[in-house]
């Protein structure tokens, strides 16, 4: 079948115009070894690591599709953790910038991230309430942890101890035994939601921050002992069983124990600290050393404390009881001693508060061996800022360092224009007015304005104009970056502005119910000699209804008006008389466009709907359901019947107002688009979004063919629903508080798929290899065997080595899960392989963990199953001799890199020794040579 219409694809080409997405949460990173000069912000889908110090983007962590919503830096430094907005974890080598591990295993959005202290394992925590550890260096899931009822807000390792401590929006904090995995203890103390926790003081303080000005304080204490079986009777006396344990009212909090057997850990509260914002606590977290505590709730200010560590709280008290004794001797009193005690204030207590431009979305901090705290600010206006505090100052003060704002808007951008070039593009938003240059994406210029609605180049594009939303016409010059004019054009919102065709004057519309036409004019400036660019008003239509947008026909003919009563009018334009009255849509017509042979008129509406009409009769063609919300934008591509819309939906649509065919969708924006642009040659779209970004999209050279872009959606979808399915159960499971870590995903079903057909395959060549045998004996010579093709692509191995390369190649996080969905029929030859492989040694560990599994979720099937009786006995022998064997190696290893270390330590601490004797000797001869002088200077 021969193309019956070419399109080219658009592709996307950049993201620019986002210092920082206020979705996620900031971190600090250590790049080129220096720590704390970089910070790592989400920006969309991607992650920008930006050098504080220059204001320059130094690395970017490219994304898929879905939003960033969590960061989290490794301990070493090395490595980022992302979490996205469908679940799906990634981490990134900050070396490198490349993807290392990905792990899927939540339903929805990932809000908390933690990495233990050695950088082991991951936690992570979830919109869908569950709490999944994983394993880093073998890149796998250990477990999931259910218990929480809402989105899970917070989770934090204990350093020394297997344990776990996690929040959520369900108003509890619970405790988790990661060695039983289980919840051993909850946290009923609040009464809203758990915002934040944070850690203090060597871990023996836990702080809560919650929708109140609060922050709880709670004191814990770890138990050592464990529960005697044999001996009940003294631990009840002790009050450790839930029904016979007296609760007090002070504490507020109940400790629902699920595990009455064993009490790791006590939890009581000490008191409260509380903070000056009213609102709900957004962030709360310490720096590394747990000596600083900071939060900072919904409004632009960060309040700092320090907390102080155990010789200091010594010390203070020393202080206080000698004030306490001088006080008593003074006063000739004979008391008893008391005992003096340190206020919960006086222990954690305010440094000072820092008040950023704009509200503060998400902070880190990190304090110098200097003393020195350098604080980073992601704040909700698209800026990044940097404060540093000296905490050694009498009375500390913030001082900010940087502020990161040039590449971007801190409005959302509600107009876009291309200059006639197709070089410059100009974006305006609430504030400024930005002119990017395309094909290095810098900003080269930004102009302060008033709430910009519409704007154009004028042509020449030396010059722009900016429609306002108090009714303003501001004209701007690019060379001088000033503002030349302001005319108070309307008196409600400029909403659309048009050049005309002839490019000698342009029309406004507004929500005065008048369109107004204007003309260019060069006048005398009275600061020099040469003329400058005006606008002269020259005509004006008065309506019935505000008018939302305006455009003209190519040939300047006919004006066509869109109007709240969500009709589009069109006039003459040389006498204003009434032509035609195009009517249809349910809602207002926020978007319209002529195409360029003025045959046809293309109207978006809120409604969703786009119609195209032709302009010679108002005849409606057809009625396209283009959007999921309002449609925002509508342009037709230079010199020819397609046309782009862009949705509050976050989509941008292509569409053929000849066949009324939809050609392509362009996916990235993550909330609504407000406006796009064209460039004049068709080869660019630049559109703007509610996300903060600026997207370009390029026409490539890649025709699309409507039936295959079909095709590919439609698998998408598949893809979608597949991830959306319920998840396998596992035979004799019970839906408790632990599951299996990952996730039935579209990668997990491929996997367990090339798992069935690397078996199909060996079954099919180890019957040709039987009947082959048959063949050669019956004619008593031997006969070439046929290799098979794919074998040979391997480098002609045997079928049982090909069924190990698949398995091999199967990702070590998606393992549990494909083997999950692999159907019981393939179980007894993979057993029987898994038996000659471990048998040969290779790759034991994999295998085991793989046959240890399917005897899990198989156990009922394989152990009714007479014929695999001698494969489980074989495996039984051959399995336990061989880890046996990798376990000896491995303990040998580890005994001689032990051996190396204390080797090279002896051997440094030899060196650092000489290193000293060489300096202090060097030090004396210096000091005897300065007295030699001296004393010559002192004869002289």
């Amino acid at each position: 079948m021969g193309l019956t219409r070419q399109y080219l694809r658009y592709g996307p080409a950049a993201l620019f115009g986002l210092v920082a997405s206020a979705r996620g949460n900031a971190a600090l990173v250590g790049l080129r070894g220096e720590r704390g000069r970089c910070v790592a912000v989400p920006a969309c889908e991607h992650v920008f690591v930006w050098d504080t110090r220059k204001g320059e983007k130094v690395l970017i962590l490219k994304g898929l599709k879905q939003e960033v919503s969590c960061l989290c830096p490794s301990p070493d430094g090395l490595h980022l953790a992302v979490g996205y907005e469908d679940g799906s974890i990634r981490i990134f080598s900050l070396l490198s910038g490349e993807v290392n591990i990905t792990f899927n295993g939540h339903k929805a959005a990932v809000t908390a991230l933690q990495y233990d202290h050695l950088g082991g394992r991951l936690v992570s925590g979830s919109k869908d309430t569950d709490v999944i550890v994983w394993d880093v260096i073998n890149e796998s899931g250990l477990y999931r942890l259910r218990g929480h009822k809402d989105a899970v807000t917070q989770v934090l390792f204990l350093k020394e101890k297997n344990l776990l401590v996690t929040s959520g929006k369900d108003t509890l904090v619970k405790w988790w035994d990661l060695g039983t995995q289980h919840c051993f203890k909850t946290l009923v103390g609040h009464r809203t939601e758990v915002w934040g926790m944070a850690l203090i003081a060597e871990e023996k303080r836990l702080i809560t921050g919650s929708a109140d000005s609060e922050l709880r304080v709670w004191d814990i204490t770890y138990i050592q002992e464990v529960k005697d079986p044999d001996e009940p009777e003294s631990k009840k006396s002790k009050g450790s069983s839930p029904g016979t344990e007296e609760k007090t009212e002070e504490d507020e909090t109940l400790e629902l124990d699920e595990c009455p057997e064993e009490r790791l850990v006590k939890c009581s509260k000490v008191g409260s600290i509380m903070r000056e914002g009213r609102d709900r606590v957004v962030t709360l977290a310490t720096d590394r050393t747990g000596k600083i505590l900071a939060c900072h709730g919904t409004d632009s200010v960060l309040e700092v404390f320090s907390v102080l560590s155990e010789e200091e709280v010594q010390k203070k008290l020393e202080k206080k009881m000698k004030k306490a004794k001088k006080k008593a001797k003074q006063n000739s009193e004979e008391e008893p001693e008391r005992s003096v005690e340190l206020s919960l204030q006086e222990e954690i207590q305010r440094v000072t508060n820092i008040r950023a431009s704009s509200k503060i979305k998400s902070f880190d901090l990190i304090l110098s061996p200097k003393g020195e705290l350098k604080i980073v600010l992601l704040l909700q206006n698209n800026i990044v800022e940097s404060y540093n505090l000296n905490l050694s100052a009498q009375v500390p003060q913030a001082v900010r360092a940087s502020r990161i704002t040039i590449g971007g808007h801190r409005s959302d951008v509600r107009t876009l224009a291309f200059s006639s070039d197709n070089i410059a593009i100009l974006s305006a938003a609430a504030e400024s007015v930005k002119i990017w240059n395309r094909s290095t994406l810098q900003c080269i210029r930004t102009m302060d304005c008033e709430y910009a609605l519409c704007s154009l180049f004028v042509p020449g594009d030396r010059q722009v104009i900016i429609g306002t939303k108090t009714g303003k016409l501001q004209l701007y010059d690019l060379a001088s970056g000033s503002l030349m004019e302001t005319l108070d054009a309307h008196d409600g919102a400029v909403w659309s502005i048009a050049l005309s065709p002839d490019q000698r004057g342009f029309v406004t519309g507004g929500a005065d119910k008048c369109v107004k036409f204007w003309e260019f004019e060069l006048v005398k400036d009275e600061s020099s000699v040469q003329k400058r660019l005006s606008m002269k008003h020259v005509r004006i239509l008065q309506l019935d209804e505000d008018v939302l947008c305006v455009r003209y026909s190519p040939n300047q003919k006919l004006l066509a008006v869109s109007l709240l009563d969500c009709t589009v009018k069109i006039f003459y334009v040389d006498t204003l008389k009434f032509f035609l009255s195009l009517y249809g849509h349910k809602l207002p017509v926020l978007c319209m466009d002529i195409s360029y042979d003025g045959t046809l008129i293309a109207t978006g509406s809120a409604d969703r709907n786009v119609k195209i009409w032709g302009l010679d009769f108002g005849d409606c063609h057809r009625s396209l359901f283009a959007h999921d919300d309002s449609v925002m934008y509508l342009q037709f591509v230079a010199k020819s019947h397609l046309f782009f819309t862009a949705g509050k939906d976050g989509k941008i649509k292509q569409w053929d107002a000849d066949k009324f065919e939809h050609i392509q969708t362009l996916e990235g924006h993550h909330q609504e688009v407000w406006c796009l642009a064209l460039s004049p040659n068709g080869d660019y779209v630049v559109s703007a979004s509610h996300d903060k970004s600026l997207r370009l999209w390029e026409r490539t050279r890649e025709p699309l063919v409507l039936e295959e872009e079909r095709e590919m959606q439609r698998e998408a979808e598949y893809e979608e629903s597949v991830a959306k399915e319920e998840q396998p159960v596992v035979a004799g499971e019970t839906q408790g508080e632990t599951g299996l870590a990952g996730k039935k995903t579209i990668e997990t079903i491929k996997a367990a798929e090339r798992i069935m057909e690397a078996i199909e395959l060996y079954r099919e060549e180890m019957a040709k290899l039987k009947e082959h045998k048959a063949i050669c004996k019956a004619a008593g010579k031997e006969v070439p065997f046929p290799v098979n093709p794919i074998l040979r692509a391997y480098g002609n191995i045997t079928p049982s080595a090909y069924v190990l390369e698949v398995f091999k190649k199967v990702k070590s996080s998606e393992l549990e899960e494909s083997l999950l969905v692999l159907p019981f029929s393939y179980v007894p030859d993979l057993l029987r392989l898994f038996n000659e492989y471990i048998h040969l040694g290779s790759e034991v560990e994999l295998l085991s963990r793989a046959l240890l599994f399917l005897l899990k979720i198989h156990f009922g099937q394989i152990t009714g199953n007479h014929m695999l009786v001698t494969v489980i006995e074989n495996l039984k022998k051959t399995t336990i001799s061989r880890v046996s064997e990798a376990r000896d190696v491995l303990g040998f290893n580890m005994a001689g890199l032990q051996y190396l270390k204390r080797e090279i330590e002896a051997k440094d601490e030899v060196a650092f020794f000489a290193d000293a004797t060489d300096r202090f000797e060097e030090k004396k001869r210096k000091r005897k040579k300065k007295e030699k002088e001296k004393m010559v200077l002192a004869v002289l």
